[in-house]
């Protein structure tokens, strides 16, 4: 009987992997065999973690996942890698693919795990779609397309600028403007900036 080696991932430094590291010792994984990424994108090719958890993998292993996008972000990469394990003779196994758990070690779960796949880059491709489609329309109507076009007047800026001499931190004055703290120190520079030519006239 093989191992069953598992591996989480999170994309951010602010989310954790508990949820799915509970889900793989649920499933049968020893924490031993537990491997993660924290704060790593599926669209990168290295991922240490990931990396590890592949060369932990011996003929006969059972590779275990929560969730279908923990692998990647494309459907070509997520059908190597599988193929790629199958020639190890190397299971799969999907803890929350399609509303069940799929082994791609069986036809059945190797023909589910195609399709969702296929409808995970596909969803992700849509999305893509309607962004684009959405700025083309609002450019195409002259509307605003946001970090565009100057979105505060000069008097907001004014009173952020106010906050900052009263002690507000800047950062967070800014991300009340929905702003960087960059974007903020240079409009209220040019401000300074028009005041100062004003006064000389």
């Amino acid at each position: 009987m093989g191992k069953l080696i598992g591996y989480a991932r999170v994309s951010t430094r602010a989310q954790d992997a508990d949820r799915q590291i509970t889900d793989l010792l649920g499933a049968g994984v020893r924490r031993d065999d537990l491997y993660t990424d924290q704060g790593v994108s599926g669209a990168r090719a290295s991922r240490p973690g990931f990396d590890k958890a592949l060369e932990a993998l011996q003929a006969g292993d059972t590779l275990v996942i929560t969730t279908l996008d923990r692998l990647g972000r494309s459907t070509a990469n997520m059908l190597d890698l599988s193929k790629a394990l199958r020639e190890r003779q190397i299971g799969l196994r999907v803890l929350n693919l399609g509303g069940g758990d799929v082994d791609t070690g069986t036809p059945m779960g190797s023909m589910v795990f195609t399709v969702m796949a296929a409808l995970a880059q596909m969803e992700l491709e849509i999305k893509r779609e309607r962004i684009t489609d959405s700025v083309s329309k609002r450019r195409a109507a002259g509307k605003d397309l946001g970090g565009r076009r100057e979105r505060f007047t000069n008097s907001q800026i004014d009173n952020a600028r106010r906050l900052i001499d009263a002690g507000q931190p800047a950062t967070q004055v800014a991300r009340d403007l929905g702003m960087s703290r960059a974007t903020l120190y240079r409009r209220i520079a040019g401000i300074e900036a028009q005041d100062w030519i004003a006064t000389q006239g």
